[in-house]
């Protein structure tokens, strides 16, 4: 037996309109075209579907199990069609996210926030757990967008420009170093150094200062949360380098000491990755459009 969607949908407006002739009306086809599917829906059944005796008509048992099957599935099918009819206009989809900056945080909730109210129907999450193996994620569709600094030539990809920052140093009041201008690699050799539990290619004092100039710190000490990286440095048990948009409450802090990397101050832009086909989506531009604007917010204060 083949049972096409139309056969179902004629047994609901059958039933529905409780004659052939108002329920070839609702689906918009001629009584005579109705009978003619109905009478061939029954040959492929090997039974009768309605009790044409009876004023409305109404179905026979056969009929009645067809209709459960149509009340099932049909409302499965509409919704399917609703949501490709968005998807096609822009107003819905997926904006999975993966993050390879920890401090990001910081300015992503409010962008995403604002991004919610103007795009409910975007199903949006965070994929922590893909953060080391984020740009094949991308590729194989398991995110939609990836936060980075440092962007890869891989094809198929997009790198969207969101803002640039600058990385600074960040030390105790009570720090040897507070007294200095800016801070050089050889100022490290003597410090703990604290930051984010990733790989030394995600950080910019390693990828800006440290590794070019072959300087080890004395120590380094993997911290997960930018409130505690915080405290251990306001306690003076080492060093850090932050983004400028992190420390934008602690430069009025008397117990910190803020100063630039280097004698020239280093300036590193953050990028949005996207497949090439997904950056002009609606709601992908929008997106794109609060990551450039709101973070400048943040670095200003």
């Amino acid at each position: 037996m083949y049972i096409e969607l139309r056969h179902l949908r004629t047994i609901r407006a059958i039933h529905q309109a409780g004659g052939l002739a108002r329920a070839a009306d609702l689906l918009n086809m001629t009584q005579s075209a109705l009978s003619h599917q109905v009478a061939n829906l029954e040959d492929q059944a090997g039974m009768e579907l309605f009790v044409r005796r009876s004023k409305p008509m109404r179905l026979s048992a056969a009929g009645i199990r067809m209709l459960r099957a149509a009340d099932r599935i049909l409302p499965e099918i509409e919704l399917m069609e609703e949501e490709f009819r968005a998807l096609r206009s822009g107003k819905s989809g997926r904006l999975h996210i993966a993050i390879q900056c920890h401090a990001c945080f910081d300015w992503l909730f409010p962008v995403l926030e604002q991004f919610r109210q103007a795009w409910p129907e975007v199903d949006v999450d965070i994929r922590a757990g893909l953060a080391f193996d984020s740009f094949p994620a991308l590729l194989r569709e398991e995110v939609d967008l990836v936060i980075t600094s440092n962007p890869e030539p891989l094809p198929g990809l997009t790198y969207n420009p969101l803002f640039d920052y600058h990385p600074v140093f960040l030390a105790s009041a009570q720090n040897p170093l507070a007294a200095k201008p800016f801070i050089s690699a050889e100022d490290f050799r003597d410090q703990v150094l604290i930051t984010y539990p990733v790989g030394r290619d995600k950080l910019d004092v390693f990828t800006e200062l440290l590794t070019p100039a072959k300087v080890e710190p004395r120590g380094q000490r993997p911290v997960e949360l930018t409130a505690v990286i915080l405290m251990l440095v306001g306690s003076n048990r080492g060093v850090s380098v932050l983004p400028d948009w992190v420390l934008r409450d602690i430069k009025s802090n008397a117990d910190y000491v803020t100063r630039p990397l280097g004698p020239q101050t280093v300036t590193k832009r953050l990028f949005a990755a996207t497949r090439d086909e997904d950056a002009a989506k609606p709601f992908m531009a929008h997106f794109l459009k609060l990551g450039r604007s709101e973070p400048v917010k943040l670095q200003r204060g």
